[in-house]
């Protein structure tokens, strides 16, 4: 109940804690259990966390195979994460249970329709001219922004095109990263995935889909609205925290300025996007560790 009280109020953070913590009495109920993961899966799911939210709807499926609402969430997930096939497949599983279910006639639909068209900005050269234009569309809304791109050819595939399909997290191996690329949303904007790293826990944070408009402390509040586990000391707070970017060309470190927007970090001149995915450090302020981190180190400082 206090969940979904914090839930009805927008407080998605809140509301996940309180389902957790229903979670944790362990109460026996297959069925009260299958609602409180449905439902922090929803409230995981409004945060952006959609590998999080996913887990939550097959566990909560496991519980109860015919739980619609959480059917509903996977699939819902699975497109977040342009998992096209998995949604299709979660999208039949719920109609079996109800053929007339709209969400899941309508998602069925769309997920077909990306599935046979791409959503992706880029994409192999050896494809269909209408996918290749496609590409060429990557490279234009790269440029006009000033976006500078490295890409890396996987094992199995040598030669990439310059567009920005197809482009894996080689080096993360992160099940919250599978999936997950840059794409072009309705209003004309890119949301990309973006690698949070914090080298003295040695953990990691991953937001599947970043507005290119957003602003990196937008992001912070709602990541530490609650200490993560790993911080001990609890100095992980959104305004004690400073962001870096490495410069691996030179060899040299530039702070990144909470308030600005991904796009403007992205546009500056020594930033490289690599594999598709940018990627920022995270230290606390005056930490011990982050002074050893920069010793020998030249820093480029706001």
């Amino acid at each position: 109940n206090e969940g979904n009280e914090y839930f009805k109020e927008k407080d998605y953070g809140r509301a996940v804690a309180a389902y957790s913590e229903g979670l944790r009495r362990r109460c026996g109920d297959a069925e009260l259990d299958a609602v409180l993961l449905t439902n922090r899966g929803a409230a995981h799911f409004h945060l952006g966390n959609y590998r999080s939210a996913l887990n939550d709807a097959i566990q909560a499926k496991k519980l109860k195979p015919t739980h619609l609402k959480a059917i509903i969430r996977g699939a819902l997930c699975h497109m977040e994460l342009k998992n096209f096939s998995e949604a299709i497949a979660w999208c039949e599983e719920g109609l079996q249970i109800d053929l007339k279910e709209k969400k899941l006639v309508e998602m069925r639909a769309k997920a077909d329709k990306l599935k046979l068209e791409g959503t992706f900005l880029g994409i192999q050269t050896d494809l269909s001219p209408c996918c290749q234009r496609r590409a060429v569309l990557g490279t234009d809304l790269l440029c006009e922004r000033n976006i500078k791109l490295v890409l890396e050819p996987s094992d199995e595939e040598e030669e990439v095109s310059d567009g920005l399909a197809e482009i894996s997290l080689d080096g993360f191996h992160s099940d919250s990263a599978t999936g997950a690329k840059v794409h072009l949303d309705a209003d004309g904007n890119l949301n990309w995935p973006v690698l949070f790293l914090y080298p003295e826990h040695e953990q990691t944070d991953f937001t599947v889909a970043f507005h290119e408009n957003s602003r990196f402390i937008d992001h912070l509040m709602v990541m530490f609205a609650e200490l993560p586990p790993w911080d001990l000391e609890k100095k992980y707070l959104p305004n004690n925290l400073e962001l870096y970017f490495e410069d691996e060309e030179r060899e040299e470190m530039y702070e990144v300025n909470p308030e600005h927007t991904l796009l403007q970090v992205l546009q500056h001149e020594r930033y490289f996007v690599k594999a598709g995915t940018p990627a920022v450090l995270v230290f606390a302020k005056r930490s011990p560790f982050s002074k050893k981190y920069f010793s020998g180190k030249k820093v480029h400082r706001l």
